[in-house]
């Protein structure tokens, strides 16, 4: 494998903004000005790795070319000797640059250092799938204390036997939506129900949304395009709950998208959580357009696959979870009910980081 023009052409210009930019920086008119400098420093560090490692590749070659001429030049032996061995080194050390440099070029995710709003809704299977919600809730819970993340239930609609028809929760770290974006999807279950008294296996589904977390300069809401109603909280919460209409449900009229809160103890808290779970609900949907649009372009042009609506089934009587978009299978489910993702996601950014690549090129070659 060897790096294309396309690809060296691209690396270039980046090396010469990079170059550009270091020089802009240390102009004194542009320190004195503190948001020029503040932007233009981010620009340079947005660069810095790809560069980096674009300059060690250039170095690489360089001293893969001196090596071979030293073999078929040199006439002291042990000198020859010498130079094939580092020359081992430094091409397969070239065959890392050249599957890394690519994937350094793909465009980046803006969303990708956001906290995220995690939606988990109990599909078929009554009861049983409100079960399973309340377990993956735990899972990404237990998966986001392994990170380090703030973890915070917004909103809840449990059944009173330990399930959720619907729970929200926020969850707060650096890369968390880099990491759970790929969560988003249909999750099967496959096991004998409590209330199943003959042993027979039963299929339920819950429905699990990762969004990134906007802020208000993201998504801007027209306040005469919203409904707010309060109401008396359902659930948990003792004499309060009765006592107060705290609950806020919030409907935005042109989509018809209904968000509703009642975990926190006044109308106020709940109305600025729910503005925020609709937020990120409009800034998902006008994504989804946009990267429907882009898709719809690039089939067009290099074609692609459709992914299949499930994308996960989590198999009790034989200990295994599988992964459908990349074909793993792990058996060991309580595990990975505990948190234990890493392989399945780290599986998943390599899967897409490849389909990315390869309308990349696919692109490039019509263009």
């Amino acid at each position: 494998m060897s790096l294309s023009n396309i690809y060296l052409t691209k690396l270039e210009t980046i090396e010469r903004k990079f170059e550009d930019l270091a020089a802009k920086l240390s102009d004194p008119e542009i320190i004195s000005d503190p948001s020029v400098y503040a932007k233009l420093a981010k620009e340079h560090s947005e660069l810095t790795e790809i560069v980096s490692v674009f300059k060690e590749y250039k170095k690489v070659l360089k001293e893969i070319e001196e090596n071979k001429t030293i073999i078929e030049e040199e006439t002291d032996e042990e000198l020859v000797d010498l130079a094939k061995e580092e020359l081992k080194i430094l091409e397969k050390r070239l065959e890392e640059l050249e599957k890394l440099l690519p994937i350094l070029l793909l465009p980046k995710d803006p969303n990708d250092e956001k906290n995220v709003i995690l939606e988990i809704r109990a599909g078929a299977g009554g009861e049983e799938a409100a079960l399973f919600a309340a377990e993956l809730l735990r899972m990404y819970q237990r998966y986001a204390e392994r990170k380090g993340w703030k973890f915070e239930i917004l909103d809840a609609n449990d059944t009173g036997l330990g399930g959720f028809k619907e729970v929200v929760a926020k969850i707060e770290g650096k890369g968390a939506y880099s990491r759970l974006k790929y969560e988003s999807g249909v999750h099967r279950v496959q096991r004998v129900p409590i209330t199943e008294s003959s042993g027979r296996i039963h299929t339920s589904t819950v429905t699990v949304a990762v969004l990134p977390e906007v802020d208000e300069v993201d998504i801007e809401i027209n306040p005469e395009e919203l409904k707010i109603e309060t109401m008396r909280a359902s659930g948990h919460g003792g004499q309060h709950v009765n006592k107060t209409e705290s609950a806020v449900r919030i409907t935005h009229i042109p989509t018809g998208i209904v968000v509703t809160c009642q975990n926190e103890r006044s109308q106020h808290q709940n109305k600025a959580t729910a503005l925020k779970i609709l937020r990120a609900k409009l800034y998902e949907l006008a994504q989804r357009e946009q990267h429907e649009k882009i898709q719809k372009e690039r089939r067009a042009q290099v074609g692609t696959g459709e992914r299949c609506e499930k994308i996960r089934t989590y198999n009790f009587p034989q200990n295994r979870v599988t992964d459908h978009r990349v074909g793993i299978t792990i058996y060991n489910l309580p595990e990975v009910l505990d948190g234990d993702l890493d392989e399945f996601i780290d599986a998943l950014i390599a899967h897409y980081r490849a389909e990315m690549l390869k309308q990349e090129e696919g692109l490039g070659m019509a263009a």
